[in-house]
């Protein structure tokens, strides 16, 4: 089996430093919690295998030729980024009306000032299953990804060995690279969290984000 690993390799680390829908959820999904920005980034990279399975087995050359099933899954994926994307700015909104009640509120009720404050939440099974769910939904509903697999990677496969064995081979090593960079981004926003903690800061940057996957989702929806 001979592939041309360096080009494939230059391919895929830009793909991966570009940032898209994928980008946003493994990073918001850290800046709740480290945990489940790790869980998001699994999932994106769980999404990756089914585009990989997908070319390996020519369900992609089906969904390809077939404009119905394109625009089903493009529709679809776009509907889910605009669904992160409402949740995001309702969830700003909340928490804006929570600090106003919260300064509005009388001193007598007050919290003392001895009192410890709370610790950020501890990553729960659920977290988990939350990050691992939107970091796969929006990988495996990105109709890109999939014409990832289907166009670019044939373009290093070597005709005289078995396109399948190649395919499977470039897709798992995508898949690792992903892995490690989304762990490297997690440790990143890691080191944000504390700045996005800051009430003012965390109402902008969830209506901001909020926006923008409402911008994406929109944007993939209109495109031809």
């Amino acid at each position: 089996m001979s592939v041309d690993l360096m080009g494939f390799l230059g391919v895929v680390l830009v793909a991966y430093v570009v940032p898209g829908p994928d980008f946003l959820v493994v990073f918001r999904s850290a800046i709740e919690h480290p945990a489940k920005g790790r869980a998001a980034g699994l999932g994106a990279q769980a999404g990756l295998c089914v585009h990989m399975l997908a070319a390996a087995v020519g369900l992609a050359v089906i969904a390809a030729r077939s404009p119905a099933v394109y625009e089903a899954v493009k529709l679809l994926g776009a509907a889910y980024l605009v669904h992160l994307g409402i949740r995001a700015v309702l969830a700003a909104r909340r928490s804006a009306r929570e600090r106003r009640a919260e300064r509005e509120r009388p001193a007598a009720e007050e919290p003392r000032g001895d009192i410890e404050p709370a610790k950020g939440p501890a990553p729960t099974g659920a977290q988990w299953r939350s990050g691992f769910a939107q970091g796969f939904l929006t990988n495996v509903l990105n109709p890109k990804a999939a014409l990832f697999f289907l166009s670019i990677l044939p373009q290093f496969v070597d005709g005289a060995g078995s396109t399948t064995r190649q395919i499977f081979f470039l897709g798992i090593l995508d898949v690792l690279i992903g892995i490690v960079y989304w762990f490297v981004v997690v440790a990143v926003a890691a080191r944000l969290r504390a700045l996005l903690a800051r009430p003012k800061v965390q109402h902008r940057w969830e209506l901001t984000t909020g926006w923008l996957f409402i911008a994406i989702g929109v944007g993939v929806a209109a495109a031809a």
